[in-house]
């Protein structure tokens, strides 16, 4: 699917762009052209980044790309 029609840019080019390390939108950017021209697939964009950047970095490998948790804290009595 063409996430930028003004640079012709995929989802297969986002997923690309992850593999070579891209982890924001910036990057995306810097290396596609993403957001350049109108702007209007930036929410596409960083929607497509988020769940390639899932794929290509799973929790069980690394784990800081995992679901962020907090420990609780207990008032002291």
């Amino acid at each position: 699917m063409y996430v930028c029609v003004c640079r012709a840019v995929t989802e297969k080019h986002i997923e690309s762009a992850v593999n070579a390390g891209a982890r924001r939108l910036r990057d995306l950017r810097t290396q596609l052209g993403v957001t350049e021209e109108c702007g209007r697939c930036a929410k596409c964009a960083k929607q497509c980044l988020d769940e390639a950047i899932g794929q290509a970095c799973p929790s069980s490998i690394h784990p800081t790309c995992g679901p962020v948790s907090f420990p609780l804290i207990q008032e002291a009595a």
